[in-house]
């Protein structure tokens, strides 16, 4: 008789501490995902209080005859390409840097991380003010070209601009997760290496590099996480701008539906994104993890 009061005491317990966290979840992820999933199978301005079901009808029109969903996904393909390669090989270059037994290493980390704290938007709006301000009283003073350039207002340039301030702004957080994954690497394994005759590079691609493959899995992964659903910077570098050369997916998703009212069909993009992202995630996850077992 004890041991049963005891037993469901236990599972008292156990539900007083799960049961709440179990409600917010459901709260706060599941009630609004199933509700995107039905408002995206209606017409909706998001005022109505009687959506009207239009079935699949959102998902026909989207990848049928909606421009700007293509070329917003074609830009975030090629952005998320370019920052996943580019922010993931600097910040490996940075940390063997920094990684070394220097006096300015401390400060330099630090100095890298920092704009990592800073909230996209506000890095948008400084960006934008340099580009625009800076640029143009540097180019006076100097008299190169590179300053005279209109950065946000060519489509190729605004490109690279929404991308480079992407990288300045995150490059810190990779480094810190390759620094990390230096420092487990064994010393005596590259001291081994030094002494069968192991030159540098070819330590770092024999030793280092395989060595490195769980932070590699977790900075790829956060990369390609953050530049598929890229948003904040273009909102205030560009807005979408010039012409709509820079729509990302999440951008046109909230153009659609908080400046067009088309609720109903920003929810069904949306549900594409989020399936995108799920399904590509998944299979960088499969393929790194599997390249760690070997490694």
């Amino acid at each position: 008789m004890f041991k049963l009061g005891r037993k469901w005491a236990e599972r008292l317990e156990f539900g007083a501490f799960t049961l709440p966290v179990l409600i917010s979840i459901i709260a706060v992820f599941y009630y609004p995902f199933m509700l995107t999933i039905r408002y995206s199978l209606t017409k909706w301005n998001g005022i109505s209080k009687n959506p009207q079901f239009v079935g699949l009808d959102n998902f026909k029109q989207i990848f049928s005859g909606d421009a700007n969903f293509l070329n917003a996904s074609w830009f975030t393909i090629k952005y998320a390409i370019l920052y996943i390669v580019l922010v993931n090989v600097l910040a490996i270059l940075l940390a063997l840097v920094l990684d070394m037994k220097m006096k300015s290493t401390t400060w330099l980390r630090a100095a890298f991380f920092i704009p990592y704290i800073l909230s996209l938007v506000i890095v948008g709006f400084i960006w934008k003010f340099i580009f625009m301000q800076g640029f143009e009283s540097l180019g006076a003073s100097t008299g190169w070209g590179i300053f005279k350039l209109s950065w946000l207002g060519e489509p190729n340039l605004a490109f690279i601009s929404v991308l480079l301030v992407s990288i300045w702004q995150s490059v810190g957080f990779y480094l810190v997760i390759y620094i990390a994954g230096l420092q487990s690497v064994p010393e005596d394994m590259k001291e081994a290496a030094k002494v069968d005759g192991a030159g540098p590079v070819r330590r770092f691609f024999s030793i280092t590099l395989p060595l490195l493959a769980p932070s590699i899995t977790i900075s790829v992964f956060m990369a390609l996480t953050n530049s598929i659903k890229v948003f904040d910077v273009i909102l205030s570098l560009t807005g979408g701008g010039p012409g709509g050369t820079t729509y990302s997916v999440a951008y046109d998703i909230y153009r659609d539906t908080f400046q067009n009212n088309l609720y109903g069909y920003g929810t069904a993009k949306a549900l594409i994104l989020f399936v995108a992202v799920l399904i590509i995630t998944v299979i960088q996850l499969t393929i790194f993890k599997r390249r760690e077992v070997e490694a």
